[in-house]
């Protein structure tokens, strides 16, 4: 069924849902429960929007059956650090690609993805103010890096100044930022067009100032991202050896036992219990590190009783 004209801000996200229906279920169900929450409030009421919204409500409820045995979709906790976790893996991925220099389309796609994934994360409740920068951050990446590849310019590497208010959901027309054709899988920076005609300065950083996003070098994409590029034609494949680092524990908290006088409330033992799920969560990922400084708060918290 066509996606109604009214109902199109929700276009991306229900492609992002179409591209994870069996690459990850859980994201694809939360990106169409976005969609459909987001769909009511643009049109509910004209025929053609109602029948598309009652359809996507049915199809909700299938997944939701189908996915029964999912912890991340029948446990809103888990989902929340499900979808959460795996934008930010995807933005990471995208800004490490950034801040090296490395621009092409699987970098651009796992930017504006991220930002998609961060609008759904809106279903769970309120987002971080954190979030809301890396939303706005990664879709004006997105957006710049595509406009300057487009225009035969060199996007300019790691973080840069962006227009406050500069935050283009339609750049990339109605199939998002591959409709320029191409796989995303396969594609590199030789297929976007070259000075085709364009006219005007070359594409630079916006002037004013927005730079508050800090992003520590080293992440990963998380599994299943599109992120691998083939090397170069004659170039042999080196392999990387993944390292393994040592991680700081804190001493105070081995062995912990519950202080005296320590009254958990029953807003504690929710955070103790998310904390366990958003760590749980990590090590879908392998990020052990994140996983231990989840266990380390959910264990200060049911031992201080203090964050």
């Amino acid at each position: 069924m066509a996606l109604p004209p009214q109902l199109k801000a929700i276009q991306h996200h229900l492609r992002t849902a179409q591209e994870h229906d069996k690459r990850d279920p859980a994201v694809a169900y939360y990106c169409r429960l976005y969609a459909m929450q987001t769909g009511m409030k643009l049109d509910s009421k004209t025929p053609e929007c109602r029948k598309f919204l009652v359809k996507l409500m049915d199809q909700l409820e299938s997944m939701k059956k189908e996915l029964s045995d999912n912890e991340s979709v029948t446990q809103e906790v888990v989902g929340n650090a499900h979808i959460e976790n795996y934008a930010l893996k995807m933005f990471l991925y995208a800004d490490n690609e950034d801040r090296a220099g490395r621009f092409h389309k699987n970098m651009i796609k796992s930017f504006y993805t991220a930002s998609l994934l961060l609008d759904v994360l809106s279903v769970f409740g309120e987002l971080s103010e954190e979030n809301i920068q890396h939303r706005k951050y990664a879709r004006w990446k997105a957006t710049y890096i595509h406009n300057c590849l487009k225009n035969g310019e060199t996007p300019q590497a790691g973080p840069i100044a962006m227009d406050e208010d500069g935050e283009a959901d339609e750049e990339f027309g109605d199939e998002g930022p591959s409709s320029r054709g191409g796989s995303f899988r396969d594609a590199g920076p030789s297929q976007f067009p070259q000075n085709q005609g364009a006219a005007g300065p070359p594409m630079g950083p916006p002037p004013s100032g927005f730079n508050n996003i800090h992003i520590p070098p080293g992440a990963h994409a998380p599994a299943n991202t599109p992120a691998e590029l083939p090397p170069p034609a004659g170039e042999p494949v080196k392999p990387v050896p993944t390292p393994r680092s040592v991680h700081t524990i804190d001493p105070s908290l081995l062995n912990a036992t519950q202080e005296g006088n320590v009254h958990l409330t029953p807003e504690d033992y929710t955070k103790a219990q998310k904390y366990c799920k958003y760590a749980g969560s990590a090590l879908q990922y392998e990020d052990v590190t994140t996983a231990i400084q989840n266990l380390q708060k959910a264990l200060k918290l049911l031992t201080t009783g203090k964050e």
